[in-house]
């Protein structure tokens, strides 16, 4: 016997929270906003157009999901980008994260990354389309109700940064 040995434990399920709601993502979930800076340095962030075939279909937000087990929500996320949008060249930059905690037993982490170039495209049958947004035009767009909420957050975090 190996001890220490982990074995990959999805976290795709509902799961009813300590609140009362129903959320996805057993052990939690977490999402991804990649950032990139124009020649001018003027921050624009990636965002999904979610499929009918994912929760909120029809709406933008950022790549993310359920948590596996003994998952951090860095990896997580990561992760989870990857399977939906793709993978960014280079070195990816943590800028924050905000922490969405309804409940004591299920949390949403959004990750905020700076990447060196834009990338990404649909990988999956989550994602109808992805796009580069600059900060003031996000709000325009039909967003996922969570993403949203989390949104003047987000962009606190990708704001403080770009004037350091």
């Amino acid at each position: 016997m190996v001890d220490n040995v982990f074995e990959r434990q999805t976290g795709d399920g509902f799961m009813r929270c300590s609140d009362g709601h129903v959320r996805w993502g057993v052990y939690g979930a977490a999402g991804v906003v990649f950032v990139v800076h124009d020649t001018h340095g003027e921050p624009f962030v990636m965002l999904q157009k979610r499929s009918a075939m994912a929760h909120e279909g029809g709406n933008w937000s950022c790549a993310g999901g359920a948590l596996d087990y003994g998952e951090t929500p860095f990896d997580g996320a990561l992760r989870e980008a990857s399977e939906e949008v793709g993978v960014p060249s280079g070195t990816p930059r943590i800028l924050g994260e905000y922490v969405f905690e309804p409940a004591t037993d299920w949390s949403y982490t959004t990750i905020v990354v700076e990447v060196d170039e834009p990338f990404g495209e649909s990988m999956n049958f989550e994602t109808d389309e992805v796009d580069w947004f600059p900060l003031d035009q996000v709000e325009q767009l039909g967003l996922h109700f969570g993403f949203a909420s989390a949104w003047p957050h987000l962009q606190a975090i990708i704001k403080s940064a770009s004037t350091e």
